[in-house]
């Protein structure tokens, strides 16, 4: 059995899709009121990762866990894990976590997060993926005024990953031991900047959608209405300031699963209809 914590959100659906491709017994982790959601075969289990013993009856019988970064407690929650007789983490990190900058907000939660795991002892696999091919559902209020989608970072091209080949690779490192130890960087196979992810987007919603690059002042504004103000200023560090790279293709997805990873003209395609 293999407990994959978030089990709905964007990485943990992708993780339980890639483990039902692979035949494996899976329990996800979901709020209460939230395990209709869960794909069927899939066994539902509800708790808090903010409180590490309401998890411990999902636990029970698990083998490997797909962990989220992040959380308070992750230190109870891993040796809750050794003593339920878990034998290997795999960990969803970021790229901001190679930048080993504790004073950025965000890239310190992930760096901590996989300290946490590397000292408890467990076997583990850290997965480092560049920012989510889903990230574009954040448009959609956009989209349901007008055709003119403004958003920062415009220049910024980024290799972003479909959910569902992240989740392909953690399919693999949860069932497999030939990927203890190791950190794997994830992207996508190209590089694009926003003005091109909406062109693609607009050819299948088909209508005439455009981007307007938003001003580092306006950008901060908004942000700070929905995060703290230290992620806004981690992300423009990221995004703005260079700090990460999110530009490069990675060979990851294609070495560990061995199909090429999803273009975003296929992930724009295939979810066309939610932007209709």
């Amino acid at each position: 059995m293999i407990l994959v914590t978030g089990a709905t959100g964007n990485a943990g659906s992708g993780v339980v899709n890639g483990l039902l491709e692979l035949g494996a017994a899976v329990r996800g982790v979901v709020k209460h009121g939230s395990e209709r959601r869960l794909p069927d075969g899939v066994e539902a289990a509800t708790g808090d990762l903010n409180d590490p013993d309401s998890l411990r009856a999902a636990l029970e019988g698990v083998s490997a866990v797909f962990l989220l970064s992040g959380y308070e407690g992750i230190e109870r929650l891993l040796e809750l894990m050794d003593e339920a007789g878990v034998e290997r983490v795999v960990l969803l990190s970021s790229s901001a976590a190679p930048t080993r900058n504790l004073e950025n907000a965000v890239a310190r939660y992930h760096i901590l997060s996989e300290r946490a795991v590397r000292e408890s002892g467990l076997p583990w696999t850290f997965l480092q993926p560049n920012s989510f091919m889903s990230n574009v559902f954040r448009w959609l209020p956009q989209i349901e005024k007008g055709d003119v989608i403004r958003g920062p970072f415009g220049d910024v091209a980024i290799a972003a990953i479909d959910p569902d080949d992240l989740g392909a690779v953690a399919a693999r490192a949860l069932t497999a031991s030939d990927h203890e130890g190791e950190t794997y960087r994830l992207s996508g196979p190209e590089a694009l900047r926003p003005t091109e992810q909406v062109a693609i987007l607009a050819k299948h919603v088909g209508r005439d959608l455009r981007f307007e690059a938003q001003g580092d002042e306006e950008a901060r504004a908004e942000m700070e209405e929905r995060m703290p103000r230290e992620y806004v200023d981690a992300f423009f560090e990221f995004f703005s300031g260079g700090a990460v790279d999110e530009t490069t293709v990675h060979p990851s997805v294609e070495e560990i699963t061995g199909r090429k990873p999803r273009t975003f003209d296929e992930w724009a395609q295939a979810h066309a209809a939610a932007f209709r």
